[in-house]
C-alpha cells in the first residue's frame, strides 16, 4: 500500500483496502473493510469486518467501528466512543442481527459518546461528550445528555449558532435552522 503509513504494532487484515495518505498507529486492529484516503485511525481502534471509512477521517485512541457502521467523509470520532451494532446482543446466541448505522459528511462525535444502532448523524452534526444517542440526529444539529437531545445547531466550521442562526465566528447564515425549526 503505497503512500499508507502502518504502526508496527498494528493489526492490519491483508484483506483491508487502506486509501493512499492514511496513518493507522499503534495496536490498532484494522480487520477486512474499506478505509478511505488521508485518514488518522490512532491507539487502540478497532475497526471491525465489513466497516466502512470514508476519506479525512479523524478517530481518535480507544474507538471501536463494528459491522454495520459507515461512516461519510470528513469525520471526526472522538477518543473513545463507541458503536454499537445489535439492538439484542446475547452471547448465547449464533445469529446476530446487525442494524446499520450511517454518520454523515462532517458529523463529529464527542469523546466517550455511545451511538446506539439504527441511526443516522446528519451532515455536520455535533454530539457531545459522553452522550447516549439513540434517534437520529438531524443535519447541523448539536445534541447532548443521555439520552441525547437537541440543544442547539452548530455551522460547518462546528461553532454553536445564535438564534437567528447566524455563526459568530466564519459568518455564515443558517436561517433557515432558527432554534424553533427543530425537528424531533
Amino acid at each position: 500500500m503505497m503512500g499508507v503509513f502502518v504502526h508496527e504494532s498494528a493489526e492490519l487484515d491483508p484483506k483491508a483496502r487502506i486509501g493512499e495518505g492514511t496513518k493507522i498507529w499503534n495496536q490498532a486492529q484494522v480487520r477486512e473493510c474499506v478505509v478511505g484516503k488521508d485518514c488518522i485511525i490512532s491507539k487502540n481502534v478497532y475497526l471491525d469486518a465489513g466497516v466502512s471509512i470514508g476519506n479525512r477521517v479523524k478517530i481518535q485512541n480507544n474507538v471501536n467501528v463494528y459491522h454495520g457502521v459507515t461512516v461519510e467523509d470528513d469525520v471526526f470520532l472522538g477518543p473513545s466512543m463507541t458503536f454499537t451494532n445489535d439492538f439484542y446482543p446475547r452471547a448465547f446466541n449464533a445469529e446476530w442481527e446487525v442494524t446499520e448505522t450511517l454518520v454523515r459528511r462532517g458529523a463529529s462525535i464527542g469523546a466517550n459518546a455511545t451511538v446506539v444502532c439504527g441511526v443516522t448523524i446528519g451532515e455536520y452534526a455535533m454530539v457531545g461528550a459522553g452522550s447516549v444517542v439513540t434517534k437520529d440526529v438531524p443535519p447541523h444539529a448539536l445534541v447532548a445528555g443521555n439520552p441525547a437531545r437537541w440543544v442547539g445547531w452548530v455551522c460547518k466550521c462546528g461553532q454553536k449558532l445564535d438564534a437567528d442562526g447566524h455563526c459568530g465566528k466564519c459568518g455564515s447564515d443558517y436561517g433557515q435552522l432558527k432554534d424553533g425549526g427543530k425537528s424531533e
